[in-house]
């Protein structure tokens, strides 16, 4: 089920908010626990077996963790981790690993005949021609996160089945995250005084919930959907377009990603604030970022951090020699892009934030001799300036990559915009897109969106308040009005629910 579908807005949340606040305490973790069912299987009815099949694993596991030591211990955290990651694998890279091998026994002459995940029927039980799980990774990691801090003893194991599954699938963010936390989420569920999860009605957190919601709404209705348009037409066919309308829709995508991402992470954190959960958050304006590494700070927080904690230090993180720093940096961005999905695109969207930072940390101490006296000028004002506008090419560079079909597209994109005569090969057909005017509408939104951004950010957070009652309603007005008479609807899918 689509946040932005009619199906939620109407039916699917206020029903369930309602019987939420209706229903006694101790029922309600099951209400969340069969709506997160409707709510995942509105997609694929069969998959939710494959939820099933993890969550029991990592039930079994936890429980088994904390009775064991030793070696015990170790072997059956290890088995969480085989099943998660086995399931992943196979779902998730089977065609790809198989394509790529394909290839290699072609390469050197010899047949290689293994069936492509859609082409097999399990024995009857799932259908040919199948597709990716929706969310399957953020839901896998989730549960990982879950075996491994019971393992390191910073998490007691949940003994209630239904309570665990609940911190799996919790609808709101069980498709596209943030990947949460046991010590945030489980231990959220768990917070009752012998009645049942404890959170009442309380008029200013549900205020608060409906305007992130909003805001998350107007980020993707408005601004990703209406540049969404402009950037199929860029990256369709990129050979047939002119390098100016290749550049543009490339800046396009870097404001269609990052509102179609944050303006579901903002819904789902809407929506379980509403209900009186509190999930971590996930972006913080990425875009003003003077760095890389300060952008990895802001950017998809869940995900970063979950890298940094569980492969990241594991790996030995900057505890170690140099090269051996940099090389876990490397790993781990493209593990990272690897994550995103089976495609050699992915993986050199990640191999190239990977050298980013690794330069940037090679470099860093001839940065600061010759930076000298005004390297703490560069932290404010127009140095810093330079070094946001910087990051932000770096990063919507890095974007060709993750948006492009083929690696070899990306590669024709790159060249198209950077040389010059490739301008004067269309029309810029990307100006000249039907509706008439909806070029200039969508960089009309895009930039009132970049000044009103900051703002909006800190008022769904909590973190600034409107004083004035005229000013919120203003406010408020504005990003439904916008949304109901600008925003494209018709229910598209998030860019993230293909993870």
């Amino acid at each position: 089920m689509l946040f932005n579908s009619a199906e939620f807005c109407l039916l699917f949340f206020p029903l369930v908010t309602g019987l939420y606040f209706l229903l006694p305490k101790n029922w309600r973790w099951l209400l969340l626990l069969l709506a997160s069912c409707w709510f995942y299987m509105a997609f694929v009815p069969l998959f939710i077996l494959i939820l099933a099949f993890t969550i029991g694993v990592d039930f079994v596991a936890g429980i088994a963790i904390a009775r064991s030591e030793g070696p015990r211990r170790k072997a059956y955290l290890v088995a969480s981790i085989i099943a998660n990651v086995g399931v992943l694998a196979v779902f998730k890279y089977w065609d790809f690993l198989n394509g790529n091998l394909t290839a290699l026994f072609a390469g050197m002459g010899l047949e290689y005949h293994v069936p492509k995940l859609h082409e097999w029927t399990f024995f009857g039980f799932l259908p040919a021609g199948m597709v990716l799980p929706i969310g399957l990774s953020f839901h896998t990691f989730q549960s990982l996160s879950y075996t491994i801090e019971v393992y390191r003893k910073h998490q007691q194991a949940e003994r209630r089945f239904g309570v665990f599954a609940l911190y799996v699938m919790f609808y709101p963010q069980l498709v596209a995250g943030p990947i949460e936390r046991p010590g945030n989420l489980l231990n959220q569920l768990n917070a009752t005084d012998g009645h049942g999860i404890r959170s009442d009605f309380d008029h200013h957190r549900v205020v608060q919930g409906l305007k992130q919601m909003l805001w998350g709404f107007f980020k993707k209705l408005v601004i990703a959907d209406r540049c969404a348009a402009l950037v199929d037409i860029g990256y369709t066919h990129p050979a047939a377009q002119d390098g100016g309308s290749l550049l543009l829709a490339t800046l396009f995508f870097a404001f269609q990603i990052y509102c179609d991402f944050s303006g579901y992470t903002d819904i789902a954190l809407g929506a379980a604030r509403v209900m009186g959960f509190n999930l971590m958050v996930n972006f913080r304006t990425p875009y003003r970022s003077a760095s890389i590494s300060e952008f990895w700070g802001r950017w998809h927080i869940s995900l970063s951090s979950w890298f940094r904690d569980y492969l990241y230090i594991p790996l030995g993180g900057n505890r170690v020699a140099k090269w051996r720093w940099y090389t876990n940096l490397f790993i781990v961005f493209l593990v990272s892009g690897l994550w995103h999905g089976a495609n050699w695109t992915y993986v050199t969207w990640g191999g190239l934030h990977g050298s980013y930072l690794v330069l940037a940390l090679m470099f860093a101490p001839l940065w600061k001799r010759t930076s000298g006296a005004s390297g703490r000028a560069e932290q404010h004002g127009f140095g810093r300036a330079l070094n946001v506008l910087a990051t932000f090419l770096l990063v919507a560079f890095a974007w060709i990559f993750f948006r492009a079909s083929h690696v070899a597209d990306a590669f024709t994109v790159i060249h198209r915009i950077f040389d010059p005569s490739t301008w004067t090969d269309g029309s810029w057909g990307i100006v000249h897109a039907d509706p008439p005017g909806s070029f200039f509408l969508t960089v009309f939104v895009v930039l009132v969106f970049v000044i009103i951004d900051p703002l909006c950010d800190a008022l769904v957070k909590g973190e600034r308040h409107l004083t004035a009652f005229s000013a919120e309603v203003a406010w408020i007005s504005g990003l439904l009005l916008a949304c109901l008479f600008i925003g494209r609807h018709g229910a598209t899918t998030f860019i993230y629910f293909q993870f």
